[in-house]
């Protein structure tokens, strides 16, 4: 057997247990939980962040909504502690998912989507981090979508990533500050997160306004 398709086999394989581990233990309904964060928390100590990062990584691998990470969190470590928190999970999520695509299953997707990912990498492949953070703050398709299509394509991956993971922040921070908010039953916090909701909605309208915004749009529109 070809030494390359036997590792990808073993990769993937590896990755269907991983995730169904998880998926047997339930961790990734706790996930939503966000007073089951608090008392792992504090029943596994210091631990408990990293575990709660990897578990962050795995559910939002399998598609998980990256803000019911940031507000659980935010409810069970703070406000800035979530939004930075859930920001590594959702960006080594993102780098799992890119490599994942682009050594186990690029061969596949690009038979089946080849002319539309030809139209989406000649749209990302110069400014890349630029376009990557504009996707990201824009509500443009899938994440979960966006990081394989991305993987398929012969862009940078190091500016991918850090457009993506610069794109994160704004829900992160206003999804983690509703949940300490929530927590603490501070309106102030909760009033943080108002307000970064409406800095974030104006200029995501600004964005989509511009000519790349709509450029991207109708590229992202494509590939569904």
């Amino acid at each position: 057997m070809n030494i390359k398709l036997l590792l990808r086999l073993l990769g993937l394989a590896f990755i269907i247990v991983i995730v169904g581990v998880a998926l047997q233990q339930g961790y990734f309904q706790r996930l939503s939980d966000s007073q089951w964060i608090v008392d792992y928390v504090d029943n596994h100590g210091s631990a408990a962040v990293s575990e709660l990062v990897l578990l962050g990584v795995l559910f939002s691998c399998v598609g998980g909504p990256r803000q019911i990470l940031a507000f659980g969190f935010g409810y069970a470590l703070g406000g800035v502690n979530g939004a930075l928190l859930a920001t590594c999970a959702a960006l080594i999520s993102c780098i799992v998912l890119f490599y994942f695509s682009r050594f186990l299953i690029r061969a596949h997707i690009k038979r089946r989507f080849e002319h539309k990912l030809v139209r989406l990498e000649a749209l990302l492949i110069h400014k890349t981090w630029l376009k990557a953070l504009m996707i990201r703050l824009l509500p443009l398709g899938s994440n979960y979508i966006t990081n394989l299509l991305a993987g398929t394509t012969c862009i940078s991956p190091w500016q991918f990533f850090v457009g993506s993971g610069i794109g994160f922040l704004p829900q992160m921070f206003i999804f983690s500050f509703a949940g300490a908010g929530t927590s603490l039953s501070d309106a102030r916090h909760l009033q943080l997160s108002g307000g970064l909701l409406v800095i974030a909605v104006l200029i995501g309208v600004y964005l989509y306004r511009t000519r790349l915004g709509k450029q991207l749009n109708q590229a992202v529109k494509a590939e569904r």
